[in-house]
């Protein structure tokens, strides 16, 4: 039987374009006001219920189905990144310093063409849809938070999110139950010595030598202080001290992200890290000022709701695509969403090695395979056919 995904190719066209519109005109995480609005008077042109203005920019609207039925809520996210577009192409950003370098432009783009879909077909549906279009997704402590107390997931009874993610192929979608992608916490660690002529370091602190033991230290804890059969990354990005080559820095500044899956071990990597900044600061004198932030939590996918992403995907993908993730170090608020109702997290290839699509997210070259975004709408409009036509079997 023909289903409502058959007819996505339908808007595919306009999907690529709202795309485009978006890739060239980022906004940045919490600054999300013209796409909010390019959103929203879209949804209210093809009739659907519109609230502006949750949780910052957010954006939620519903339609209701011909029959009662379950709430089943889809999210898409919209904010781009501080990064300078380097891609000679029509679209690229018109933004000098930003761009969309992680496809959410393209997850607002198929989340409308879902939206355009369902609202030509809402004699087809047994209950609603809630399409949440989140801002701030890539700045801690993000846009769900906001979303959730403003009344996004009211009534909800699933929720699902998809990722268009590069380093997997077009034509492929992956998942897994449980715990799917890492928390994702960060860190700044100020050493603070006694500055002084580089020709007389022993009248000196030497915050360089110092925050430069810190950070050898630092990877002591996943080597022997975490548990070997459990993922663990403690990574220091940022290293920034000095001003000139005859001068021993007073200050050093430290910055680093954890990423962890479970929470136990979460809160152990904690512990450890913040005792060692103070004892090695402490063993040479120094003082050390640290900022530990715990960012978004690991995103679990319940199994049954994994279970209906291995059929709908079947569906869209061939068994053949269909396929179960690897763990993800990176970070995802929609976490925040699963720990307040039932979903699944999914990610859809948009990976193209023969159209040179290879670059990775966050990247300032980075682009997408754009038939991915048809594929991503295909799988969204499945999972909710399924579990609508699930519930209204049980009923």
């Amino acid at each position: 039987m023909r289903t409502l995904s058959d007819s996505a190719e339908t808007v595919l066209a306009e999907i690529v374009g709202w795309r485009r519109y978006l890739h060239a005109h980022p906004e940045l995480s919490y600054h999300e006001s013209q796409t909010a609005a390019f959103v929203a008077g879209l949804l209210r042109e093809w009739g659907l219920e519109v609230r502006t203005g949750v949780g910052g920019h957010g954006v939620v609207a519903k339609i209701s189905g011909a029959a009662p039925g379950p709430t089943i809520a889809l999210r898409a996210d919209m904010d781009a990144l501080p990064i300078q577009d380097e891609k000679s192409c029509e679209y690229a950003s018109q933004v000098p310093g930003v761009m969309h370098a992680c496809g959410h432009d393209a997850h607002t783009a198929t989340l409308l063409g879902v939206a355009k879909l369902f609202s030509q077909n809402k004699d087809r549906l047994q209950g609603q849809i809630v399409f949440i279009f989140q801002p701030a997704e890539e700045m801690s402590p993000g846009g769900a938070l906001g979303m959730i107390a403003e009344g996004a997931l009211e009534g909800v009874d699933v929720v699902y999110g998809i990722h268009l993610w590069t380093p997997f192929e077009t034509g492929t979608a992956y998942s897994k139950p449980g715990p799917f992608m890492a928390a994702a916490d960060e860190f700044s660690i100020e050493v603070r010595g006694k500055g002084g002529h580089g020709g007389l370091p022993h009248n000196t602190i030497d915050s360089v030598y110092v925050a430069s033991q810190l950070v050898i230290n630092l990877q002591g804890i996943v080597s022997r202080n975490a548990d070997p059969t459990e993922p663990c990354v403690v990574s220091v990005g940022s290293f920034h001290s000095g001003t000139s080559f005859n001068v021993i820095a007073e200050t050093a500044l430290l910055k680093g992200t954890v990423r962890t899956f479970n929470e136990v071990l979460r809160m152990q990597v904690k512990a450890r890290l913040e005792e060692l900044a103070e004892q090695t600061c402490r063993m040479h004198g120094a003082e050390c000022k640290l900022d530990y932030k715990l960012g978004y939590p690991p995103v679990c996918n319940h199994q049954g709701e994994t279970d209906r992403f291995y059929r709908a995907a079947a569906q869209v993908y061939g068994e053949q695509g269909a396929l179960t993730s690897p763990l993800i170090m990176a970070g995802e608020d929609f976490a925040y969403y699963l720990e307040k109702v039932p979903g699944c997290f999914m990610f859809v290839g948009a990976g193209s090695k023969e159209r040179g699509i290879i670059h990775p997210h966050h990247h300032p070259r980075f682009d997408i395979d754009e038939s991915a975004m048809l594929h991503a709408a295909k799988l969204f409009i499945r999972m909710v056919e399924d579990y609508m036509n699930e519930a209204a079997g049980s009923r």
